[in-house]
C-alpha cells in the first residue's frame, strides 16, 4: 500500500545488502578500490573497518563481484568460535566432508588449494564481523597465509568488523598478524549533502519518479542530524517516515514528520521539543535520541535505581504499621540484665545511685507472674508528699508476665473484673510502649494498676496514718 502510494516498484529503504542500492560516497569509493586492488594484487590480507551501519556487508558483497576472471569465493558470517569451526566451514564451502584432527583437515585444505593454482583458479575468503573471533581463530586466519607458492598466495582473505576489530589487531598479542595485513579500509558517514543524494539515489532505484519533491528540504537536514550520516539510520528513519506520511496521507515528508518518526523510535524517552535550532526562522528541533547516538548510555545500575528507590518505599509504606508496633527494647531484656529484677529495679536503683539521699525503699509488693499467679519481689519506691496520684499508681503497680494465647483486655478482666476504657488509659499510662492494645507477645512484661483491694487497703492505712498523726 505504502509502496503504490508513493508509485515505487520496491522498498527504497530495505535492511539487505542489495548491491543496486550501494551508494559509493567518496570514501566508500576509495574503500572498495583498496579492496579490489588489495585482492588483484595478492596482497594477501585485506581489512575493512567501519562503525555498524556503514554498509560494510554490501560493501563487501560488491568488491568480490567485480574480481576478474570469476574465482572462488566463500563468504563466512556465521559464529566461529574455534580454529576447527574455521577449517570446517572453509572445507564445507569447497565441496570436502571436514574429518580428522586439525592438522589433517589443514593438510586436506592444502592439497585443494595447490589444485586451485594449479587450474589457475584462486580462493577468496571474506569474514564478516570478524572482531568476534577469539584470538586463537585470529591466529589460525594467520597461518593460513603461510599457504602459498614462490610466486603467489594461495588463499587471499578479507577481514571485515568494527572498530574493535583495529583494536584487536593492534594488540602485541597479534602482532604478526598485523604485519600481514598489507591494505586497511575505512568508512565514513555521510555528510548533509552525500545523505541527500544517497536519499536520491535510493528513491530512483526503487522507480521514484520525482514529479513533486518526496522529502522536503527540512527533513532531509533532520534526517543528516539524526541519522548522524549513517546509512542504516537513515534507512530507518525514511522507511518510518514514509510508513507515517502514508498513514496521514501526505504526499510529501516534512519536518514534522521526522520529528513524529524520531520521537517514536526512541519509545518517547526524549521530548519533542529542544534547544537545538536549525535556523533563525525555523521551529526547535528535538534532541539526538539514544538509539541513533555515539553517547555512552547510563549505566545498568544508574537505570535500576530509580526503581529499587520506589520498591523500597513501597516496602516501607507497607510494613510501618508492623515496625510501628514492634516492642524493640522490651522489658524482658532489661530484666535478664538484671538478673531477673523487675524493670522498676533497674531504672529506681539508678535512680538512687545517682541520687544522694534518696528516701528509703517501701516495702515489697507481690507481682503476679503470667498465669502461674506465682508472687515474686519487686521492691517499689514510694511517692515523694508532692507527687501527685499518677506517681503513686506506678509506685504501686504490679507487673503481669504475658504467655501464649493471652490479651490485654483478658488480663484487665482477671485482675479488676472488667475492662473499662478508664482502666485500659491507666494501664497506657503505665506502659509507654504499648502501641497496639491487641498486639501483646509472650514474656512481655505488663503493668497494671492496684487492684480494687489493694486500693482500698492502701486507703485505710492511709487513714489510719492520719489518724495517729492526729492523736500526736
Amino acid at each position: 500500500m505504502v509502496l503504490d502510494y508513493y508509485k515505487l516498484r520496491e522498498q527504497a529503504f530495505g535492511v539487505t545488502p542489495d548491491a543496486r542500492y550501494l551508494f559509493l560516497s567518496p570514501t566508500h569509493r576509495e574503500a572498495l578500490g583498496c579492496l579490489f586492488c588489495g585482492i588483484e594484487l595478492g596482497r594477501g590480507f585485506v581489512a575493512l573497518i567501519a562503525t555498524p551501519g556503514m554498509g560494510k556487508t554490501t560493501l563487501l558483497l560488491q568488491a568480490l563481484r567485480q574480481l576478474r576472471n570469476n574465482p572462488k569465493t566463500i563468504f563466512l558470517f556465521q559464529t566461529i568460535c574455534t580454529p576447527v569451526d574455521l577449517l570446517q566451514a572453509l572445507l564445507a564451502e569447497l565441496g570436502r566432508e571436514p574429518r580428522g584432527s586439525l592438522t589433517e583437515m589443514q593438510s586436506m585444505l592444502n592439497e585443494l588449494l595447490v589444485e586451485y593454482a594449479r587450474s589457475g583458479k584462486r580462493l577468496v575468503v571474506a569474514i564478516d564481523e570478524a572482531q568476534n573471533l577469539d584470538d586463537s581463530v585470529l591466529e589460525m586466519v594467520r597461518l593460513l597465509s603461510n599457504f602459498e607458492t614462490s610466486r603467489e598466495k594461495l588463499i587471499h582473505i578479507i577481514l571485515s568488523g568494527q572498530p574493535q576489530l583495529a583494536e584487536r589487531i593492534a594488540s602485541p598479542a597479534l602482532e604478526q598478524l598485523r604485519q600481514r595485513i598489507s591494505v586497511i579500509a575505512r568508512l565514513e558517514p555521510f555528510s548533509p549533502e552525500e545523505t541527500a543524494l544517497y536519499i536520491d539515489h535510493r528513491m530512483r532505484t526503487a522507480g521514484y519518479s520525482f514529479e513533486a519533491p518526496l522529502f522536503t528540504s527540512e527533513a532531509l537536514a533532520l534526517i543528516a542530524q539524526f541519522s548522524k550520516g549513517v546509512p542504516r539510520n537513515v534507512n530507518n528513519l525514511c522507511f518510518n517516515a514514509l510508513s507515517l506520511g502514508y498513514a496521514l496521507k501526505r504526499k510529501t515528508v516534512d519536518g514534522d514528520i521526522i520529528r513524529e518518526v524520531v520521537a517514536d523510535l526512541d519509545l518517547d524517552r526524549f521530548p519533542r521539543q529542544s534547544s537545538l535550532v536549525v535556523g533563525p526562522n525555523e521551529r526547535a528541533l528535538p534532541q539526538i535520541p539514544t538509539f541513533l547516538s555515539t553517547a555512552p548510555a547510563p549505566s545498568m545500575a544508574a537505570r535500576r535505581f530509580p526503581k529499587i528507590a520506589m520498591v523500597i518505599a513501597i516496602l516501607l509504606f507497607m510494613c510501618w504499621p508492623l515496625f510501628k508496633s514492634h516492642r524493640w527494647l522490651s522489658p524482658t531484656a532489661a530484666a535478664h540484665v538484671n538478673h531477673g529484677a523487675s524493670p522498676l529495679i533497674a531504672a529506681e536503683g539508678s535512680r538512687s545511685g545517682a541520687n544522694q539521699g534518696a528516701q528509703p525503699v517501701a516495702p515489697a509488693e507481690a507481682v503476679v507472674q503470667g498465669d502461674s499467679l506465682v508472687p515474686t519481689i519487686v521492691a517499689a519506691v514510694p511517692p515523694s508528699p508532692s507527687a501527685s496520684q499518677a506517681p503513686q499508681l506506678v509506685s504501686r503497680a504490679s507487673t503481669i508476665r504475658v504467655t501464649p494465647g493471652r490479651t490485654l483486655r483478658g488480663i484487665c478482666v482477671e485482675n479488676f473484673g472488667k475492662c473499662n476504657p478508664e482502666l485500659l488509659e491507666q494501664i497506657y499510662k503505665l506502659n509507654p510502649r504499648l502501641s497496639d492494645p491487641d498486639h501483646i507477645e509472650p514474656g512481655q512484661n505488663i503493668r497494671i494498676p492496684p487492684s480494687p483491694l489493694a486500693q482500698s487497703t492502701t486507703q485505710q492505712q492511709g487513714s489510719a496514718s492520719l489518724r495517729e498523726r492526729g492523736t500526736q
